[in-house]
């Protein structure tokens, strides 16, 4: 692998400090269009718009929530036993056909992370629901509504009267 390959690893444009203080505007236009690195005693600093660090942030954050449920939901189907006090641990509540379906439903929004706009709303979405489902499941009081066997009465059609 070529040097100047490692050194531009990013695919950025690399400027040193000295170019940046003789042309801040015209360095700050390139950075608009495309990362640029400046340089300056060994040191690297990038120089990108906010929104892209955004969401690089936002991409990483997510990413790990995203590993660590799967890693606990794998945990799970191989019998490893994950405690409730695990940020992931709601998922021990489904059996091993709803784990897999948790799985492959999770990494299907994940793969469409570099094609599409909504994607980490879907991931966010499914993770939320996934966990609120959870929640249902161990609640007593709603297994215990759910389950309740009360007759239910029929509602009557309501009269019609004529206003005289």
């Amino acid at each position: 692998m070529p040097l100047a390959f490692l050194n531009n690893a990013y695919l950025d444009e690399l400027i040193s400090a000295t170019e940046l203080n003789r042309q801040p505007g015209h360095i700050l236009d390139k950075a608009a269009e495309h990362p640029v690195t400046i340089t300056r005693n060994g040191q690297f600093f990038a120089l990108l718009p906010r929104e892209e660090v955004t969401c690089l942030v936002k991409t990483a954050i997510q990413s790990k929530a995203v590993f660590e449920s799967l890693t606990v939901a794998f945990s799970l189907l191989l019998g490893k036993e994950i405690g409730f006090e695990h940020p992931y641990g709601w998922l021990s509540v489904f059996d091993s056909d709803e784990l897999q379906e948790f799985i492959k439903e999770l990494s299907k929004a994940f793969r469409l992370v570099d094609s599409s706009t909504t994607a980490w709303k879907m991931i966010d979405a499914i993770i939320h629901e996934w966990h609120e489902s959870a929640i249902a499941i161990s609640s007593p009081e709603l297994a215990a509504a759910f389950n309740d066997e009360t007759d239910e009465i029929p509602l009557t059609q309501p009269s019609v009267e004529n206003a005289k």
